[in-house]
């Protein structure tokens, strides 16, 4: 009788499949957790770079603003508006190159915009936005309605840019 009486000394079979089973629902559903995590936090480091760009951007618009003057045509000293648009666009003293043999995606108006150059971003105090291969920060200044529009040439789910960016939902 002692013979028949064995201690179980392992696990069967179907616990260990059972186990390896709830081990794999784990994991995926950690794992599909985790790529929205990152996609959440590639949309914020965006949008935040191009936060920061369009803050500089909007101070050189007002600062152009203020150089150039909003005389009135018949006031005295009158010269009119000068289009900054066909002018070399210094911030800070970097030079903000016109947008020229930049490949993008046809949304964004590139003949109209200038390319953030890494140059101007160190003089932004931006010098930690990191760009990958191919990808552009570019600036669309209308300086008569003090505005700014800014695109990244690789965007975000077709969305090039900020106005874009910001209205996606999370």
């Amino acid at each position: 009788m002692q013979k028949m009486l064995k201690e179980n000394k392992g696990i069967t079979l179907v616990a260990l499949v059972i186990t390896i089973v709830v081990m794999l629902i784990i994991a995926s559903i950690a794992v599909y957790t985790g790529k929205d995590t990152i996609k959440e936090a590639q949309l914020e480091e965006l949008k935040t770079n191009m936060l920061l760009i369009e803050a500089k951007a909007k101070g050189l618009v007002e600062e152009v603003n203020f150089k150039i003057g909003l005389v009135k045509p018949e006031e005295e000293g009158y010269q009119g508006k000068k289009d900054t648009a066909e002018q070399e666009v210094y911030v800070e003293g970097a030079k903000l190159e016109k947008a020229t043999n930049i490949s993008a995606p046809s949304s964004i108006p590139v003949s109209e915009c200038y390319e953030v150059t890494s140059e101007a971003m160190n003089e932004w105090g931006l010098d930690n936005i990191e760009l990958e291969e191919g990808e552009y920060y570019l600036v669309q200044f209308d300086d008569v309605n003090a505005t700014v529009e800014v695109y990244n040439t690789l965007g975000y789910d077709g969305k090039y840019s900020l106005t874009e960016i910001e209205s996606i939902e999370e």
